[in-house]
């Protein structure tokens, strides 16, 4: 475990031995500003964003905890800092989700899932979100091959005022025992690179009071307590490197990324059991390489590649034998390499073409393991029209699969190929000659799958190496409108956005989980699942910035999500009384929304937020059993930045910015997931230095 611990934090620091010699060439490098531009055509359905000091002002400790302010996101959280947090967009199953770092995607081939809760915010720049895919073809074959995508940028060194190094100091406290340091170097090394390094560690004893309640069918309360839940500590350190290059034409970038974590699994609430002794050990690393049109190439022609390698271990503990004693260890690899080149054809007409493969395996101390190794071929082809005001992308990703398991006499699933169209469409409707219109009509139709995991094929006596992939089909319609009005310095007097859709989504050969035999205590994995959804999706936000010239800026933002998830798997299971039939899947309620005041006042900022989740159901049988209360919080942030100028001013001075947030203020008591009971009022004080 040493030498591994060694050999990931070796990687981390190998990228910085090459930035030292980079330095010597800093007299052949004349680029003091270099500014790459995106390509010509914009996106067609701009995604979801949340950046810069608005994303900061959130009272967000995870990614996770950011993203539950998007329209159309159900987060699955388990409580807890250190407790899984999946993400699941318009109800396909957060396998259908593809979540990008730097523009690559994050993998798990073993479950699909991404934990997003293990990614801090503290380097994160931008995370957007897009349904159906980003609408700009000039991208990798794997970012077209999901239903969702979000994109996580983390953090562009800038220099300001002919500094070389920024140095970023963070410390948190407060609620379950919370210990967080972070600290983030940026370093100029010449007029075209720049390198950052960025440590951060946790610790939480993950100790909350939480009220236990359980109402009876009649309506009358069965039970009503409240305990301190257990076993949810956490201890862990997340080490990224990163180097950043620009060229007259491009730029390349590499990253690294160490993750080590030990914590508990403080389990659902069943039966009065308060508290569980499993454990989880993680630990994470990759490294990844990217770059744009660093080789001279004709004018209409661009070149991207990408390239990575991943190693996860996974430990799982359950050391109580009146259950089952279990110590199972799990470890993936991943190979990836990517080829993308836009050609343009014309003035107003771009294709692509994208090639991708990789390579993955899994590893186990499982009994009867079988050890299986996919390699995964993507090609998309895919194309960019203008015409005046309407625009148009489309294209077609083909993947080919090849499967083999390494233990003998064990068979292998067939090969896999499919082929999967997406079609992006907009419109600027009533338009004068020669102006714009703030008003943009747009609509896609996307088919896609997901190949079923290794865990689904060849966990030990569940696995059903006969599964076929899960399919989804989207179709969606929508406006936008975009509008700013007068100017105060660099920024608009008042600037209002709006945004609806509607979509129909339907999944097909959904992998669910059944009976194995008459034993009800062995299932097997089963393509029977099928699902229809419909929804809308409504988002708004206004900024008004320096009104009857006072130092204020006001932003707020709205979210607000319809949603009839029907569960359409078995027909004859239509009993009023406990059918599943034309239910409401689990967990995805018909309504949910937020909202974000944010109010800026010199050096003062106030941020609020309002997340509210309506009435579910934890079972597809809608019936009064399975449901689920609605739940809220109300969560304030309150921040003052000031210069202290150390040594009596002869030094630089620090910015330093002190930040008190209080979260779920009115003690709301709720469950994400049923029976892991989420933490009431909590707080914290945040202390950051920049120098």
């Amino acid at each position: 475990m040493l030498l591994d611990k060694a050999i990931c934090i070796s990687g981390m620091f190998m990228l910085f031995t090459v930035s030292s010699a980079q330095t010597r060439q800093d007299s052949l490098r004349t680029l003091d500003e270099v500014v790459v531009t995106a390509g010509r055509y914009k996106e067609i359905i701009p995604a979801q964003r949340l950046a810069g000091e608005k994303l900061e002002a959130l009272s967000s400790f995870s990614v996770a905890d950011a993203i539950r302010y998007f329209s159309g996101i159900q987060i699955k959280d388990y409580g807890g800092i250190g407790g899984l947090k999946t993400v699941d967009v318009r109800s396909m199953g957060t396998n259908h989700l593809g979540v990008f770092y730097d523009g690559i995607q994050l993998g798990n081939a073993q479950n699909g899932q991404i934990d997003l809760g293990k990614f801090s915010l503290d380097n994160i720049e931008e995370i957007s979100l897009y349904n159906g895919q980003k609408s700009e073809i000039f991208q990798s074959a794997k970012d077209f091959g999901a239903a969702g995508t979000v994109y996580l940028r983390t953090r562009h060194p800038r220099f300001r005022d002919g500094k070389r190094t920024n140095m970023i100091y963070r410390f948190r406290t407060g609620s379950f025992g919370l210990v967080n340091p972070s600290v983030l170097w940026e370093q100029k090394i010449n007029s075209a690179v720049s390198s950052s390094v960025n440590a951060e560690y946790i610790y939480a004893s993950g100790k909350y009071p939480f009220r236990y309640r359980k109402m009876l069918p009649a309506g009358t309360v069965a039970w009503d307590t409240t305990a301190v839940r257990q076993n949810g500590d956490i201890h862990s350190l997340r080490l990224e490197g990163g180097l950043k290059g620009y060229v007259p034409n491009g730029y390349w970038h590499a990253k690294t990324y160490f993750y080590d974590a030990e914590k508990g699994i403080p389990g659902a609430i069943i039966n009065n059991v308060w508290k569980h002794s499993q454990r989880q050990w993680d630990r994470n690393f990759f490294v990844q390489f990217s770059a744009r049109n660093i080789v001279p190439l004709p004018e209409n022609d661009e070149l991207l590649i990408n390239i990575k390698y991943a190693n996860d271990r996974m430990r799982y503990l359950n050391p109580d034998t009146t259950l089952m004693y279990l110590d199972n260890t799990f470890r993936q690899q991943e190979i990836y390499a990517s080829a993308a080149n836009r050609y343009s054809v014309l003035q107003n007409w771009d294709v692509n073409l994208s090639v991708d493969y990789q390579y993955n395996t899994l590893s186990s101390n499982l009994t009867d393991f079988v050890f299986p190794e996919r390699n995964t071929l993507l090609a998309a082809l895919a194309t960019a029209v203008e015409w005046r005001r309407f625009k148009a992308q489309a294209s077609v990703l083909g993947t080919f699969v090849f499967e083999n398991v390494t233990r003998q006499n064990a068979n292998s699933p067939a090969d896999k190929t499919e082929y999967t169209p997406a079609v992006f469409l907009s419109y600027q409707p009533f338009v004068p000659a020669g102006k714009t219109n703030p008003l943009v009509v747009h609509t896609f139709f996307k088919r896609i799958f997901r190949m079923p995991t290794f865990n689904d094929l060849y966990y030990t006596d569940i696995g059903n190496i006969a599964l076929n992939p899960e399919y989804a089909t989207q179709y969606d319609i929508g406006v936008q409108y975009a509008k700013a009005f007068g100017n105060s310095g660099s920024s608009p007097a008042f600037a209002l956005n709006f945004r609806a859709d509607a979509y129909y989504n339907e999944v097909t050969g959904k992998i669910i989980a059944v009976p194995k035999g008459n034993g009800q205590y062995r299932w097997m994995m089963m393509n029977l699942g099928y699902v229809e959804i419909r929804g809308i999706d409504v988002s708004a936000g206004a900024q008004l910035t320096e009104p009857l010239h006072m130092p204020l800026q006001v932003s707020v933002s709205l979210n607000y999500t319809f949603q009839r998830a029907q569960d359409f798997s078995d027909p004859e299971d239509n009993d009023p009384e406990a059918g599943t039939y034309g239910g409401q899947i689990a967990y995805i309620p018909r309504h949910n929304g937020s909202a974000i005041a944010n109010v800026v006042w010199r050096s003062w900022d106030l941020n609020y937020s309002f997340i509210y989740v309506g009435e579910r159901y934890h079972n597809s049988s809608n019936i009064r059993a399975n449901y689920e209360q609605p739940w809220y919080t109300h969560d304030m942030t309150l921040g003052k930045s000031f210069l202290w100028h150390a040594g009596g001013g002869r030094t630089a001075p620090l910015t330093v910015k002190i930040s008190a947030e209080i979260n779920n203020i009115f003690n709301r008591y709720y469950d994400v997931v049923l029976n892991y009971p989420m933490p009431g009022r909590n707080g914290k004080v945040i202390l950051k230095l920049e120098i």
